[in-house]
């Protein structure tokens, strides 16, 4: 299996130690091990519910998530693959319980930290896991015009050596290699998801990639463009005390479409809502939208095109039921992680202005720039499928940030490139009234790992999973997620609140406005 493949060079250069007589020495002794590349910082067993994340890391679910984990071994690592390489890396398995897999986890935005946060939940599962800063310190994208080896690691290179590396420990410290390996990210973890599958097939038996910012150079550039288009007058923005008031609207038209009344548009591709039924028809009000915000609405709700031939620059675009954060690329500025990787790698000059930006032209130089290093968009997946390998997207249908048509078209794209056959190793489940990674109305806390890996390790192939909304610490609601397609029905009878009682029913998936 994939786990166990590790070339001859890579094998030559480790140190394989004997099974030692502790847990705690088998710990302390991996300060021994020698990798390509590679400084062991430190090897410690971290006693039960005593980690907490150093200052400025990525503690991710809060002291709580920490106070729950069992007894673990943290090593520490920097990786050098070049020499202005700087990829820090740690590797967590509990001091007992094991359950023989590993799972690698992604970071998110611009990372520069490690997801602690994250990988607590793996660990906590019995998992042995291990997280990455991607290649820098700082959540920012600083580096990138002085360092582009820095980039390529931050955009392939520290998750195909965080599984290496990882892989590497958990052999050594157990005396067997785990008997499969797993990716789980979201957002840029998402993107790193599906750059792991094309890139490199064997590191990993099964992926699970949400709000994957694949094509991020695009995306960017879009956002921004779209920022600018929403700006383009000092009156022509939508203030945010409006969104509530448009939320409620389109709530009215599209809610009850699926049988229940609950806040949550199941399924926005089948919503059409009309924003000039919001203008107003004498002065400007809070109820009511202007001529000039009605353009607006429709802007953040439509395709990107070229403003002189019409041409679809970037087809994502915000969905129904995703106004209340209409602020993410509707406000004043640009959103930030956009704004940052646009300026320090498409123009490399970190005090660009985005006044700047023209849309006729800066989308179509984003794309280039970068060498396609961000782009993340070989559909060819047919050698991660080929062996074995197992990919769960997912995605909310709110997210104001990475437009759910995202994880839609790289979906779709694969299935054209590689044929049908491809949904029998991939998967799409798109979660209504979900923002960005969770948060939202909708139902965002569903197990990703469990499917994936009854899917990876028994063939059953997930065909319904369910999601639960939890508020102050209790399950309000279940809903089941279905596969792109189908979307949840309310069955007429029993509480609408109980996933048991609603059926995923086939429905039209035309995502072209």
């Amino acid at each position: 299996m994939k786990t166990r493949i590790l070339t001859a060079v890579f094998w030559a250069a480790t140190a394989v130690f004997a099974a030692p007589a502790t847990a705690a020495a088998a710990c302390e002794e991996l300060t021994r091990l020698s990798l390509p590349y590679t400084k062991i910082d430190g090897a410690q067993i971290v006693a039960a519910g005593a980690f907490a994340p150093p200052p400025g890391g990525g503690g991710g679910g809060g002291q709580q998530a920490f106070a729950k984990l069992p007894a673990f071994c943290r090593v520490m690592l920097s990786i050098a693959p070049t020499s202005t390489s700087d990829i820090r890396v740690e590797v967590w398995f509990p001091e007992s319980g094991w359950n023989g897999r590993f799972q690698a986890i992604g970071q998110g935005g611009l990372a520069g930290s490690i997801p602690y946060g994250a990988m607590a939940p793996a660990l906590a599962s019995g998992y042995a896991t291990a997280g990455s800063d991607m290649g820098h310190v700082g959540n920012n994208a600083n580096f990138m015009p002085q360092f582009p080896e820095k980039l390529v690691d931050f955009a392939y290179r520290a998750v195909h050596e965080m599984a290496m590396k990882g892989k590497a420990v958990i052999e050594t410290h157990f005396g067997t290699a785990a008997n499969r390996s797993y990716f789980n990210g979201c957002s840029g973890g998402g993107r790193h998801a599906l750059t792991s599958a094309q890139r490199y097939p064997d590191d990993f038996d099964g992926i699970v990639a949400g709000a994957s910012s694949w094509n991020s150079m695009v995306m960017d550039a879009a956002r921004v463009g779209i920022n600018r288009l929403v700006n383009r007058t000092a009156t022509s923005a939508i203030p945010a005390s409006k969104y509530p008031m448009i939320h409620r609207a389109v709530l009215a038209a599209c809610d009850a479409r699926d049988g229940v009344s609950d806040s949550v548009i199941e399924n926005p591709m089948a919503c059409r809502f009309d924003y000039a039924s919001l203008q107003c028809r004498g002065a400007d009000g809070p109820a009511c939208l202007t001529a000039a915000q009605v353009q607006s609405a429709k802007a953040l709700t439509s395709p990107l095109r070229h403003p002189i031939t019409g041409a679809i620059l970037f087809e994502g675009h915000l969905w129904p039921g995703s106004e209340l954060e209409w602020d993410t690329l509707g406000g004043p500025e640009p959103l930030d992680n956009a704004l940052r990787r646009i300026k320090n790698i498409t123009y490399k000059d970190p005090n660009w202005d985005p006044v700047q930006f023209d849309t006729a032209t800066d989308v179509e130089l984003a794309d280039k720039v970068d060498g396609g290093l961000l782009a993340s968009n070989n559909f060819n997946l047919k050698p991660f499928f080929d062996t074995g390998g197992k990919l769960i997207v997912w995605h909310g249908w709110s997210d104001p940030q990475v437009t759910p048509q995202n994880s839609i078209i790289f979906f779709e794209s694969v299935i054209r490139t590689v044929g049908r056959s491809a949904r029998n190793s991939m998967e799409l489940f798109m979660l209504p009234g979900v923002s960005h990674c969770n948060g939202g109305p909708g139902p965002d806390t569903f197990d990703k790992m469990t499917p994936l890996v009854e899917w990876v390790e028994r063939g059953q192939k997930p065909t319904r999973i369910v999601a639960s909304r939890v508020e102050s610490g209790k399950v309000v609601r279940t809903r089941p997620l279905c596969p792109f397609g189908q979307v949840a029905k309310w069955k007429g009878t029993g509480s609408t609140d109980d996933e048991a009682n609603f059926s995923c029913a086939a429905e039209p998936t035309n995502t072209r406005r």
